[in-house]
This record gives structure tokens, sequence and C-alpha cells, in this order.
């Protein structure tokens, strides 16, 4: 996809010398892509990766000031080891990272692999790093938390045990990143943080994240997909890098400008009422602390 010169793209970037940011699932796909528009711009980017080797031979082809930290969503103990290894103001980190309608399986802590991974492992990596993050937190969700059948958090089967289902999992984990950014947001106003809590999604982009399904059928339809209507992983990344380096309120939501979001150049976007309601983010909050064991923290960047 070419994106039309009066449109936001990559080089409308402003400078990021001096800054640094933490993309997870950086090894390919649309964090690949953030990551070398902005180590393009100047910031120093961590890739956080599962499987180091494949991350250190993305960061080779990386132009710009790029290193390689393991981490891994569906392990806390690899969270909280990440955090803990963490040193300086940290000026950006992008909750990148997803697994989407994969067959039923768990975290290494019990967790239904989605909800573990695209929430719980992000919900953890961003209140450890709380404390040295100064500008923002971008998260990407994705149009599947609107989904027909309308897509809820199973509070009393987060786990979804007994019915479990790829892509209700997979709308339930994308909707919990939105809720987790407005709870977020609120509780960094209230705190009087100047962090800001923002999310994305890239609409159809084109990745391996699609090859995973559980599902054959979908697999195929999605090759199909893939090759004549989506658009590739660089202009898919444009929402996230839209997020994280504009002058954007608190919780805004960017996807594509396009037909059903589905492509285009980055813009606002709407929520689904579900994505919207306080009382079920704080609800969500609560839950995801009893479930990792990690609480809100003094955020880094408080007004005086």
């Amino acid at each position: 996809m070419t994106t039309s010169p009066s449109k936001w793209n990559v080089t409308d970037i402003p400078d990021q010398t001096g800054r640094t940011a933490v993309v997870t699932g950086a090894n390919s796909g649309l964090g690949i892509a953030t990551v070398e528009a902005l180590a393009g711009a100047g910031a120093h980017v961590v890739l956080a990766v599962r499987d180091v080797k494949r991350g250190e031979a993305a960061a080779a082809g990386v132009r710009g000031s790029v290193e390689v930290r393991r981490l891994d969503l569906a392990d806390l103990a690899s969270v909280r080891e990440f955090a803990a290894g963490w040193q300086g103001a940290l000026d950006l980190l992008i909750n990148n990272a997803g697994v989407m309608n994969i067959p039923e399986s768990t975290t290494k802590d019990g967790f239904e692999m989605q909800f573990g991974t695209n929430h719980l492992g992000h919900f953890a990596l961003t209140n450890l790093l709380l404390p040295h993050i100064t500008d923002r937190v971008v998260t990407v969700s994705s149009g599947a938390h609107k989904m027909p059948g309308s897509p809820r958090i199973h509070f009393d089967n987060l786990n979804l045990t007994g019915e479990y289902a790829p892509i209700t999992a997979y709308s339930q984990s994308k909707l919990a990143n939105l809720l987790f950014t407005l709870e977020l947001q609120r509780r960094l106003t209230e705190s009087g943080s100047s962090v800001r809590a923002l999310a994305a999604h890239p609409g159809y982009a084109a990745t391996n994240l699609q090859s995973h399904d559980g599902s054959a059928l979908r697999r195929a339809l999605m090759r199909v997909g893939n090759r004549f209507m989506a658009q590739d992983s660089k202009a898919g990344a444009l929402p996230t890098l839209y997020a994280a380096v504009q002058d954007l309120p608190g919780a805004s939501y960017v996807g594509p400008d396009g037909l059903g979001e589905m492509r285009g150049a980055p813009t606002l976007v709407g929520r689904s009422p579900a994505a919207s309601d306080p009382a079920t983010a704080r609800r969500l909050w609560t839950v995801s602390e009893e479930l990792t064991g990690v609480a809100f923290p003094q955020p880094a960047s408080v007004s005086a």
C-alpha cells in the first residue's frame, strides 16, 4: 500500500533523538516495522522478544540504535526479570506483541494463552516499568474488540474453560487491551502524572500473526485476504506510530481512516460501548492485579 502524500506517514515522525523506546514482539510484522520507524527517526529502541536469536536477526537489518532483550509475556517470571533489569528513563513503551485465534493453551502461569499474553503480560510489564516511563504507553488492540456477538470480559470464566473458542478468546483479550488503556489513563490522571496511555489498531495488516490461527479454513481465507486485501506491515504500524509520537489526549484510540478501518492513514477512531465502560475497566484492573500480583505504582512523570 502507498499512502497519499497528504496523509500522515513515517516521514512525519518528529526527531526522536535522545528518546528510548521498548517494543514488545518486535522481531517481525508490526513490531519490526515500528522499530525501524522509531530507530530511523533517531530513537534508541529495545526489541523485547521471546526468541533472542530471532530478535538479533531482525535487529541486524535495522538502521539506527537498537538492542535486543528477552521477554516472554506468557511467563510472569520473565516479565518481572525484564522489568527488574531496566535502569534509567524509558520514554515510550509499545505493547505490540500478541497471539491471535490460536488453539486452546495456557501460559506458564496457567492463564488462557491469548488473555494471558495479550493482556495480563502487558498489564504486568506496564505497571512494573511505569516508575521509569516518562512519556506514554501505547497498547495495540484490534477491531476484533467489537466483533459480532458482543465481545465481553468473561469475569466468571476468564480462561474460557469448557467454552473455549479461538475468536472469542482473541476478542476478549483485545477488549481487555482497550479497557486497560482506559483505566490506566484514569489512574495516571488521578496521580497527577503527565504520562499518557493510548491504544491503536492496525486494521487488516498482512503479518505472520494469522498463520497461527487454530482453524485451517480461516488460515486459508486469511492467506487470500493477506494477498489481495490487506495492507503491509509498514502501513499497519502507522496507527501505533501515530499514537506514539503525536500530541493526542490520553486514552485516545488510533486506527486506519479507510472503509471499515481496514486500511489507510492513521486517525482517531471510536471504541465499542463495551470498551468505553469505566466500571468494567476498573473491575478488570482489580482482577488483573489479583492474577498477576502486580499493582499500579507511582509513575515516573508526576507534575508538581
